[in-house]
């Protein structure tokens, strides 16, 4: 059985950090992708970035700069840094993953975490 779970979320005051992870079992994605999503209070769940098995990275253009993807493939772990955090980055945080990359749609991935909330404090 595949699970994805994350943690590190919290809270943190505007401009701090914070690095959440995702934990894979019972399948490896080192020659899959692996995504961060997030939905806040009354929005849609929106793409935050993703990895990909040769460890190059895309993201949303909304937290180019400031939150940066990584991978432990041997671990089987993802990263997502998140740097000078903002109130508009409150969400739960979601991670996703699936064996091939096919674009950026929430229906391409095929696994799902249950998600991790972090809270900005303005």
């Amino acid at each position: 059985q595949v699970q994805l779970v994350e943690s590190g979320g919290g809270l943190v005051q505007a401009g701090g950090s914070l690095r959440l992870s995702c934990t894979a079992s019972g399948r490896t994605f080192s020659n899959g992708v692996m995504a961060w999503f997030r939905q806040a209070p009354g929005k849609e769940r929106e793409f935050v970035g993703l990895i990909k098995g040769t460890g190059s990275t895309y993201y949303a253009d909304f937290v180019k700069g400031r939150f940066t993807i990584s991978r432990d493939n041997d671990k089987n772990i993802m990263y997502l840094q998140m740097n000078t955090l903002k109130a508009e980055d409150t969400a739960v945080y979601y991670c996703a993953a699936s064996d091939v990359s096919r674009g950026i749609r929430e229906s391409r991935f095929d696994y799902w975490g249950q998600g991790t909330q972090v809270t900005v404090s303005s």
